[in-house]
């Protein structure tokens, strides 16, 4: 178990995951940092660097040379291990397990030695202290780096992840997590859960905005980026990833809802 320990972070934070090799996102997430005044010192991302757009490499450079906090995501994890695929725990024949096929081989061809080395580094979990809170970041969970935690999702599930986390890490206040794709939260007990959402992906709700969260000593706050979606749309289909999430970032709607809870399907 790799576990980063961040120490006592002060001031606005800003926490953001899946920028899926969406360059344009992260560029615009970054120039949000600047405006807020944020430094990258007080950024962590929850992992799935690389992912279903259309530029990987470039994606994947641009968050290493910032020095922002990663924590591993399924997908860094089977790119610095050579896989064959995603790792995301989309179910065996469902629609989004034969659609990741193609984001995958064009994520596999673009990522470079160096930056899978990276990538193995990288912690499975942060921890860092925020206005007298202690908090975990974690990909999806730490029991298993690819579970789906809904907004939906059963208290005693989130319950077992906590308890996970509070045997590898000691007792925690918060924990911040992303994989999902959707930003919300949930208090269990006395452990506030945050999903920081992604940042390369809307929310399927028709918008094509994305996710990040800021943590104050204000508690945490969901927040939209704006970005050029249709320029990452464009680029997507400049490298023949046309399987359905190119329109997603324009229309705002997933190609498929089969990874969703069957109460969140539209």
């Amino acid at each position: 178990m790799n576990i980063h320990d961040l120490g006592t972070l002060t001031g606005t934070l800003m926490l953001f995951g899946g920028p899926y090799s969406n360059l344009q996102a992260l560029q615009a997430f970054l120039r949000e940092a600047d405006r807020r005044k944020v430094p990258h010192s007080r950024i962590i991302c929850t992992g799935d660097v690389a992912g279903y757009c259309a530029h990987p490499g470039e994606t994947v450079a641009l968050l290493r040379d910032t020095g922002i906090s990663v924590v591993a995501g399924n997908v860094e994890r089977q790119l610095a291990e050579g896989a064959q695929d995603c790792g995301c725990g989309f179910e065996p024949g469902s629609t989004c397990e034969g659609l990741s096929a193609a984001w995958f081989a064009h994520a596999d061809r673009a990522i470079d030695g160096a930056a899978r080395e990276w990538m193995k580094a990288l912690p499975d979990v942060c921890v860092f202290t925020h206005e007298g809170l202690r908090y975990a970041v974690v990909h999806g969970g730490l029991s298993d780096i690819s579970r789906f935690l809904w907004p939906t999702t059963p208290d005693a599930d989130f319950a077992q992840e906590i308890a996970a986390i509070a045997a590898a890490c000691g007792p925690i206040d918060g924990v911040i997590s992303g994989h999902c794709g959707l930003a919300f939260e949930r208090v269990i007990g006395d452990v506030h859960w945050i999903n920081a959402g992604v940042i390369g992906m809307p929310s399927h709700d028709m918008r094509p905005d994305t996710r990040f969260v800021v943590l104050s000593k204000d508690g945490a706050r969901i927040e939209r980026l704006s970005y050029d979606a249709k320029g990452a749309a464009q680029a997507m289909q400049k490298a023949g990833l046309t399987q359905g999430y190119d329109t997603a970032l324009i229309s705002g709607i997933w190609p498929s809802e089969d990874i969703l809870p069957a109460e969140m399907r539209s």
